[in-house]
């Protein structure tokens, strides 16, 4: 896509994520944070665009936040626990549910909960990167006074003309995963009518 283009569809997303008055909050408070490579990610953003393009408020339905970050000195449970409720209690203030993971130790658990392997995370990206649909991937953060930056493997296009398409990397992840892709799209079009859901590959399991 050509530079002006993409900009302007930069722009369009970032300026649907921060009417989500939670998503703007939480990346201004992290701004001084000291937790390694962390990105705000997942549904609070993706789910965000999508109620403003559906006339609603933009934090309706919103389950929790995702906040991402990459600690590959300590794997331990304990340690993933501990940074979460440091982070619940700054944020309690907030109606929300703060959903805090260390991406070093994503292949610890993976498998045993969705069913496919899960290659060891190197970075943060890595762990939006292997988000199952493509407008799923995104990661937001900001450091000190700076500007916003922005993680965006994909590009806009599928984010903003409401297309749920599956991610290239994932499909070879076995029929789990299939599962797993066909039935958050389904619960995803109850609620936001719009959407254009592209079906998982037959035959990628």
């Amino acid at each position: 896509m050509h530079s002006t283009a993409l900009l302007q569809r930069q722009h369009a997303f970032l300026a649907a994520v921060l009417r989500n008055e939670f998503v703007a909050e939480i990346l201004e408070r992290l701004s001084d944070s000291q937790l390694p490579g962390w990105y705000l990610s997942g549904g609070c953003l993706f789910q965000t665009v999508w109620n403003v393009e559906h006339g609603f408020e933009p934090a309706a339905g919103i389950l929790d936040y995702d906040l991402f970050y990459f600690d590959d000195a300590d794997l331990s449970a304990d340690s993933e626990a501990r940074v979460g409720q440091e982070l619940a209690r700054a944020f309690a203030h907030l109606p929300i549910e703060l959903e805090t993971t260390n991406q070093a130790r994503v292949h610890l658990w993976y498998e045993r909960e969705f069913g496919a392997p899960c290659n060891t995370f190197r970075q943060c990206e890595d762990g939006i990167d292997a988000f199952l649909a493509t407008c799923c991937c995104y990661g937001l953060r900001r450091t000190g006074t700076g500007p916003l930056e922005v993680y965006a493997p994909h590009g806009y296009d599928d984010l903003l003309d409401l297309v749920v398409r599956p991610n290239p990397a994932r499909t070879a992840g076995g029929e789990r995963l299939s599962d797993v892709y066909e039935a958050k799209t389904e619960r995803w079009s109850r609620t936001w009518s719009r959407l254009t859901v592209v079906p998982w590959p037959s035959g990628s399991a």
